[in-house]
């Protein structure tokens, strides 16, 4: 895989960056508090023309297509956008993937922020323009903690490596293996990368692939990864990290009777350990608490035997 890697500006004051959203819709008025944070930071907030849009009939779409597709290459077109925030993730973002005008990121590289939903857009500039993202959002600290919050700022205003250490309070740290791997960090949401499966995923041979999920169920959990295995997509990474795995598993699956003992570690542990490569699991990357925000699309190194992950940044100074 290349190393090359053509990196984004850091942001720095006076920078110019807009909100867009690409999937689910937000409450007007919702981004002033974020607004505020990136203000205080230096930065130049602006929103696109439809961020606070829904659509009047699939209203779990902020506006339609054609709408959250514009203003996304709006701002890819617009030089002087530094950063692109997606509000949310949610649904929707997979039907706008293959329309990102990919020529315009390619000849003035800048960050998309987000994670959730916003992998499968991630997915798509790295096939198509290998371009860095970054899997995170702008966390503040009174509501999620000084190491979200910091991690953000250090992922878009610090050209520093950014070292994730897992915790036992995540539920998949038993997933943890022993070996060392690095390779460039690929991934995301796990239902992201599985829609994305055969139309807008790069290439993971030689990639270390990062793995997180909200409210997916066993079934859901199971069919994805043996779909990305079967089709030999991730069966030449050189390893994984793991993060949170929130509100998944057999609870309020009408599919699985009561007297079911399996749960999302157990697939895990079976679909992942196919692989033979090293895992990290236990990492605050996702939807739990205190999450961490890091670049996509880097080199890495993952060691399992010291329990770190350490991503290259995915800016330049």
């Amino acid at each position: 895989m290349r190393t090359d890697i053509v990196l984004p500006q850091k942001l720095k004051a006076g920078d110019r960056v807009r909100f867009v959203s690409p999937a689910s819709p937000v409450r007007k008025g919702s981004l002033e508090r974020t607004s505020r944070l990136l203000e205080e930071l230096g930065l130049a907030v602006e929103y696109g023309a439809h961020v606070y849009d829904v659509d009047e009939t699939l209203d779990y779409l902020a506006g339609k297509d054609e709408d959250r597709l514009a203003d996304i290459n709006e701002a890819l077109r617009d030089p002087g956008i530094k950063a692109i925030i997606a509000t949310r993730g949610g649904k929707g973002a997979y039907r706008i993937a293959d329309g990102l005008d990919f020529e315009a990121m390619r000849h003035n590289p800048k960050l998309l922020i987000g994670f959730s939903e916003i992998t499968i857009l991630h997915m798509a500039l790295l096939k198509s323009c290998d371009t860095i993202g970054i899997h995170g959002a702008p966390w503040d600290n009174e509501s999620f903690g000084q190491a979200s919050a910091g991690s953000f700022v250090k992922s878009v205003m610090s050209a520093e490596p950014v070292k994730v250490r897992p915790t036992s309070r995540e539920h998949t740290y038993v997933l943890t293996t022993e070996g060392k791997a690095t390779g460039r960090l690929i991934g995301g949401n796990q239902d992201s990368i599985a829609t994305a499966a055969g139309w807008a995923l790069p290439n993971f041979d030689g990639a270390i692939l990062l793995l997180e999920a909200f409210n997916l169920r066993l079934g859901h959990i199971d069919r994805q990864l043996t779909m990305l295995i079967k089709t030999g997509i991730i069966k030449n990474v050189v390893g994984v990290a793991v993060g949170q795995y929130t509100d998944c598993g057999a609870a309020s699956d009408p599919t699985i009777t009561s007297d079911i003992r399996c749960t999302e570690i157990d697939i895990l542990r079976d679909r992942l350990g196919q692989l033979g490569v090293p895992i990290l699991g236990g990492l605050p990357i996702g939807h739990g608490k205190n999450p961490i925000a890091i670049p996509i699309g880097t080199m890495a190194t993952l060691d399992a035997d010291r329990k770190t992950l350490t991503v290259a940044p995915g800016i330049s100074g």
